[in-house]
């Protein structure tokens, strides 16, 4: 089963059609924005011992004024992704869905307090 086609993302406000525009392998797809701007790529990858490892990756790019050179305009890019790294058997589906459920809530309680202390660099 694979994710919709377009798949779409909500950035600030700003919502983005992710058509699917290719294959990553055997084992991923990649959606992009109209613009080449948002990118997602989603993956699958059997690694040591028969696990698992799912992954979803947000990739964003943008023009921005260099604060070297403020004159000038430089482009900047970020990524944001997470993986699950699950064991051949062990775990249902609705048991992995409630770890990464539970692990999303944790970074988003008290609106997102812990987001923001990890992109300032806390632990």
């Amino acid at each position: 089963m694979s994710f919709a086609d377009p798949h779409s993302i909500t950035i600030g406000g700003t919502t983005s059609a992710l058509p699917r525009i290719g294959d990553l392998g055997d084992h991923g797809s990649e959606y992009q924005s109209a613009d080449g701007n948002v990118v997602l790529q989603v993956s699958h990858d059997q690694v040591k011992g028969g696990r698992t490892r799912s992954m979803a990756r947000v990739n964003t790019t943008k023009v921005t004024s260099d604060p070297f050179k403020p004159a000038e305009n430089v482009k900047v890019s970020m990524s944001v992704y997470m993986v699950a790294d699950t064991p051949p058997a062990g775990y249902t589906e609705a048991e992995q869905k409630a770890l990464v459920d539970g692990f999303i809530a944790m970074l988003n309680a008290t609106s997102g307090a812990d987001i923001v202390k990890l992109l300032a660099g806390e632990h």
